[in-house]
């Protein structure tokens, strides 16, 4: 009993960092887009992940009245592009689309309908839920809860940014300091995502993911330096590093969520939720690895110095190769 608190929270760092290579920052398994040209005429996109075998089963479902041409087909980083020119007879307000051959194997697809002069649309698209209806106004509330969902799944599915914020658990001793850092870090992604939303700043996507990928190889570098009555400055002033790399990381949420688009006369709603998401996502996070290395004093105290060092070196290798790769992309 004494050491299985250590190898279960030492397994489960080291689960998430394999599980996180070639899926950091990916925000959906799959995305439909509807895009209106003409009176009656629209673009439908839809890229699904051959991973899975979300590209292979589900295939998008239109009205009777939409009539799609042959698509356009093209693999990009292991997703299926496909791209349609459709044809409606009137519009898509009241009707229902969605993807056929949703299973409970394949996880959630997120549906945008952008329809000339009107507002944007989006919905969720579930196993138990596969159709959604195009609304003649959009619902605020329904929007909200859109948006607050892929916030969340962003912070828990984006690996970086997840073990970003345990490193920040491993390395800062107290609640009230890791408080403090996580409010910090807060603050700072919250106001680069919306500066960067709203269109008043613009970072090439790039070099910002590659600066992720290095400040979580700072924290590990600081984690495995650490040592007792020593503070570094990233112990020291923690806040501080935490909003420094908040608003990078602020920089990479603006990026997946420019991906998906914000709806027209909901901006506010959209970028409060799908914030307040991240954060609650964060909250997820942060209460896990309390709660884990609780456990590890509680059962392994002598245990505590080595779950804090492995977890750091996996960490941190993780990071490394993220960086590379992302340097060579």
């Amino acid at each position: 009993m004494m050491a299985c608190a250590a190898r279960l929270f030492g397994a489960l760092i080291l689960f998430l960092g394999l599980a996180g290579i070639g899926h950091a920052d990916e925000l959906r398994p799959g995305y439909l887009e509807l895009t209106q040209k003409t009176v009656t005429q629209w673009q439908m996109v839809w890229k699904a992940p051959i991973k899975g075998g979300l590209a292979t089963n589900a295939t998008p479902v239109l009205p009777d009245f939409c009539r799609p041409a042959p698509p356009k087909r093209e693999l990009v980083n292991g997703t299926v592009v496909s791209v349609w020119a459709v044809t409606c007879a009137r519009g898509l307000q009241g009707a229902s689309i969605g993807l056929q051959g949703l299973d409970a194997s394949f996880t959630d697809a997120l549906v945008r309908v952008a329809p000339l002069g009107r507002p944007v649309q989006a919905a969720r698209l579930t196993p138990a839920v596969p159709m959604a209806e195009i609304a003649t106004v959009p619902d605020r509330l329904e929007v909200g809860k859109t948006y607050f969902a892929l916030g969340v799944e962003h912070i828990l599915t984006g690996y970086d940014h997840l073990l970003f914020v345990l490193s920040l658990v491993l390395l800062i001793s107290g609640g009230w300091q890791v408080a403090k850092t996580v409010t910090a870090f807060t603050l700072a992604h919250s106001l680069t995502l919306v500066a960067t939303a709203l269109g008043l700043l613009s970072v090439a996507r790039k070099p910002v993911e590659v600066c992720i990928a290095l400040s979580i190889v700072f924290l590990a570098v600081e984690i495995v330096k650490a040592r007792a009555g020593t503070p570094r400055l990233s112990e020291r002033i923690p806040w501080l590093v935490a909003f420094a790399f908040g608003l990078l990381h602020g920089f990479g949420f603006a990026g997946a969520l420019a991906e998906i688009g914000l709806p027209q006369g909901e901006v506010p709603m959209s970028l409060f939720t799908f914030n307040l998401g991240v954060e609650a996502g964060q909250l997820i996070i942060v209460a896990a690895g309390l709660c884990g290395l609780a456990l590890v004093r509680h059962f392994a105290l002598p245990r505590l110095a080595f779950v804090r060092t492995t977890s750091a070196y996996a960490i941190g290798s993780i990071a490394s190769f993220w960086m590379i790769e992302r340097m060579m992309a």
